[in-house]
């Protein structure tokens, strides 16, 4: 089990790709405490919206998930029924946090996924608050993105003076 990745699976990636290039900006596998400590596979805090993308046979899906055979059958059952059980609770702490939860299976095609995820975002309240002195309440004057920087001291510094000379001229 070791080889099975947690973060970082194809369709897990295939979503994020798809979002990022609909302009959609989000954080991976970022840890939320709740009460209980969740790892989300996409995370938009803004907006408070948390979604996993669940393996079939790992979450147990109601289409193609199924309880290997064998001598370990037991085992696996009662493995895949705690995952099962831990993903609900992780749901009910995210819900009762003001969270809401997406949950799509690998099995879906990625449109379908890309549209349940955006219409999630569409009807959510954007829950950001601004931090920076004169980003809020600036009369809606139209600011350039890096005209902030001069405020807070963090102008690029020259970055042609960090070169280092050539090791071939020695």
């Amino acid at each position: 089990m070791s080889a099975n990745r947690r973060v970082d699976t194809k369709p897990e990636m295939s979503l994020r790709s798809a979002l990022h290039r609909r302009g959609h900006r989000f954080f991976k596998d970022r840890r939320i405490d709740v009460g209980v400590t969740v790892r989300p596979d996409i995370v938009f805090p803004r907006k408070k919206v948390a979604v996993f993308v669940d393996g079939c046979f790992w979450h147990w899906c109601p289409q193609h998930g199924n309880v290997p055979g064998g001598p370990n059958a037991s085992y696996w059952q009662e493995k895949l029924q705690r995952n099962v059980e831990r993903d609900r609770r992780d749901d009910e702490a995210l819900a009762g946090a003001g969270w809401v939860v997406v949950r799509v299976w690998e099995h879906q095609t990625l449109g379908s996924c890309v549209a349940q995820v955006e219409e999630t975002l569409s009807r959510s309240a954007d829950t950001s608050v601004a931090r920076r002195p004169g980003l809020a309440g600036n009369g809606g004057a139209v600011r350039r993105p890096d005209s902030h920087k001069a405020e807070w001291g963090l102008e690029q510094p020259n970055l042609t003076s960090f070169r280092r000379e050539s090791r071939c001229n020695s």
